[in-house]
């Protein structure tokens, strides 16, 4: 099974390039699917992006999936919706994309599987910038989680070209990455570089 690349969004880390064009030159370098995660935009803020962003990934044929916004899903028609343990628990969803759910411990995998999660992003596997001084949980939490969900997991956070075989190695579905690419000097080449490890 094909493990997939997620590109996950965060303007604010975009230093010297337009977020568009980073996510141009990712899906170049090989990125199989774009999460768009800007929590602070207001709904009217946020659709014309979704709607831009879903010209370029409908015409590479990877899905958009939309973080924590529902009316956007919804009126740009993305393949998938993604959200937080807390809200999914606390939601009633009833939606025909793909819905995915963070988790960060197994018992909230279980039960967001439980309530019906078609996929998992777990992490964060690794140190990272997005959550200073937060020890990585590690590849055993990984392998934990794994070995007790039978849908797909996505692992994220602080994940490099130096870790990824480690991550890889595992039974997860693929490998999510934010501020590895936003922060990129040269998103297609980061991005191509990554990708290589999936091949293996």
């Amino acid at each position: 099974m094909n493990k997939k690349l997620y590109i996950v969004t965060n303007r604010r880390l975009v230093k010297n390039k337009n977020m568009i064009d980073i996510l141009k030159a990712s899906i170049l370098g090989g990125a199989d699917a774009i999460i768009l995660r800007e929590k602070d935009l207001t709904y009217r803020q946020l659709v014309p992006i979704a709607e831009e962003i879903k010209k370029i990934t409908d015409s590479s044929n990877i899905p958009l999936i939309i973080n924590n916004s529902i009316e956007t899903a919804l009126k740009v028609n993305a393949k998938g919706f993604h959200t937080s343990y807390q809200n999914y628990m606390n939601s009633n969803l009833k939606l025909k994309c793909t819905v995915g759910v963070s988790v960060h411990n197994t018992l909230e995998a279980i039960n967001a599987q439980k309530k019906g999660a078609d996929y998992l992003l777990t992490g964060h596997i690794f140190e990272t910038d997005c959550k200073k001084g937060l020890k990585g949980r590690g590849i055993s939490f990984l392998k934990e989680v794994l070995s007790n969900i039978s849908i797909p997991v996505i692992a994220i956070g602080g994940i490099t070209e130096t870790n990824i075989d480690t991550v890889l190695e595992t039974k997860v579905r693929g490998a999510a990455v934010m501020s590895l690419v936003m922060t990129s000097d040269d998103p297609f080449t980061t991005t191509y570089n990554l990708k290589k490890h999936f091949k293996r």
